[in-house]
């Protein structure tokens, strides 16, 4: 009974984890569509504003 009870609780944790994955990447609101946060969809002028603040190294 116990092995049950923790095969059922690690299957429902996992159907919720695709099921987040699968909502959020139905709700991103950038270009990349995933909702990870990972790609490279971010905005790069932040980005080269940001680069521009820091002295090159060379």
């Amino acid at each position: 009974m116990l092995q049950q009870g923790l095969i059922l609780l690690l299957f429902v944790g996992a159907a919720f984890y695709v099921g987040r994955l699968a909502y959020r990447s139905f709700q991103a609101k950038n270009a990349c569509q995933s909702g990870c946060g990972k790609c490279g969809a971010l905005d790069l002028e932040k980005v080269e504003k940001k680069l521009q603040k820091f002295p090159s190294s060379k």
